[in-house]
């Protein structure tokens, strides 16, 4: 069974990774009074979440102090991988709250494919895990910043076809 996190009041949340581009696996990560919680999420997942917590921020007052320190604590070792993402404004605290909670994975019993679930994956017949951060505007505003980097520092897309360019090179099917 996964290991559940509750943030009142964070220290710290940010989004990083690990690995060149193109075998980058992306993180998402708090801290609270010494303890650590280090998620496993996909790079679309962080996009996302960037993107709709900038609409949120943009409904409320600019954020003042942003935190400058948005890398990964070391070392980076993910609880587990994120399956789905909520977010809510606590009005009368002024605070984002994101809630993740775990992905779980049906069992194969002889899965022929060769993929198999990230090795963080719980399987479907555990209970899910969550993880819940009340986040400050500063906060929210670091991450959405430090998102956009990730996002774009990764491989650089073919004009072509729109497809990732890796670094060995690239078979775009349009010249096909």
């Amino acid at each position: 069974m996964s290991t559940s996190f509750q943030f009142d009041a964070p220290d710290r949340f940010t989004a990083g990774t690990v690995g060149e581009p193109g075998h980058r696996v992306f993180y998402l990560q708090a801290a609270e009074h010494g303890e650590v919680a280090t998620l496993r999420l996909e790079k679309q997942q962080v996009a996302a979440l960037a993107e709709y917590l900038a609409g949120i921020l943009a409904d409320l007052p600019d954020a003042q102090d942003e935190p400058d320190d948005v890398d990964l604590v070391e070392p980076v070792v993910a609880e587990w991988v994120v399956g789905s993402l909520a977010v809510a404004y606590e009005e009368a605290a002024d605070r984002i709250l994101l809630v993740a909670e775990e992905l779980l994975v049906e069992p194969e019993p002889d899965d022929e494919s060769g993929s198999s679930p990230p090795p963080e994956a719980a399987e479907a017949s555990d209970e899910p895990a969550s993880a819940r951060f009340r986040l400050t505007r500063d906060q929210v505003a670091a991450f959405i910043r430090r998102a956009a980097e990730l996002v774009v520092s990764g491989r650089p897309l073919c004009p072509l076809c729109g497809r990732p360019i890796d670094p060995e090179g690239h078979a775009c099917p349009r010249l096909n």
